[in-house]
């Protein structure tokens, strides 16, 4: 039996006004696009690995640790607007128009959350791959702020209405945090999808979604200066996607 064909994407666009050249900038000495690169390239189930992205300089670094670089994204699909999906629906046609490959799942690797385990990438493709009814693999935590505490906020008529309901409990924002629910947030860290999701189904997730829990330490989403530093401590204490 053939090994399945699993496609690891590393979206990267170059344009980013809260940090320009984001995706460049040295994180532990190396870029921040090549932990993606490297997580990919050192997971044993994924056989292919892809950058997608609309710089040049972009495309040479993450061709320079690894990736595949078959085109230059197209600029209307990197703007600041530009969802996930035009993004892998693009690219998913263009390897079937163009190679005539389908692979069988694909993988969403954001350089912005480079905290990432091999096992743990590896382990999620296995559970994507023995669960042929679920459309999709997100990686979660547990939210460090509970949504039964949150509110909407109407400015028109300067009042609230709380976030969320629960079935017993009438107040649930004026309840200890230890009786709420716990609840899970959603991380960049890796998703698996069926491709048939993307480009059927016009969909990133589906239904059903299976979730992988990981620590609250890899929830590493970066945006800043800080956030850079704090991915390099992390790093230095959790199992991880690093250069040596």
């Amino acid at each position: 039996m053939s090994q399945p064909q699993v496609l690891a994407i590393v979206q990267a666009r170059g344009g980013s006004k809260g940090l320009p050249n984001k995706n460049l900038l040295p994180l532990a000495g190396h870029p921040l696009v090549a932990y993606s690169v490297k997580a990919a390239l050192d997971t044993p189930s994924i056989t292919r690995t892809l950058i997608s992205t609309d710089s040049e300089a972009i495309a040479e670094v993450a061709h320079e640790y690894g990736a595949e670089v078959p085109f230059l994204r197209p600029t209307h699909l990197a703007q600041d607007l530009s969802t996930d999906l035009e993004v892998f629906d693009h690219a998913l046609r263009w390897l079937i128009e163009n190679e005539g490959y389908r692979p069988d799942l694909v993988v969403q690797l954001r350089p912005t959350s480079p905290v990432r385990a091999v096992a743990d990438m590896e382990a999620a493709i296995q559970r994507m791959l023995q669960n042929p009814e679920a459309d999709s693999l997100r990686m979660i935590t547990q939210a460090p702020i509970t949504p039964y505490k949150m509110w909407r906020y109407d400015e028109q008529t300067a009042t609230m209405q709380p976030l969320l309901s629960h079935p017993t409990l009438q107040e649930p924002y004026n309840e200890p945090r230890q009786k709420l629910p716990p609840v899970h947030w959603q991380i960049g860290t890796l998703d698996v999808i069926r491709p048939s999701v993307i480009l059927e189904k016009k969909s990133m997730s589906g239904w059903p979604i299976l979730p992988y829990l990981l620590p609250f330490d890899y929830a590493i989403d970066i945006d800043d200066l800080n956030s850079f530093r704090r991915a390099e401590e992390v790093m230095q204490r959790v199992a991880c996607v690093r250069f040596e």
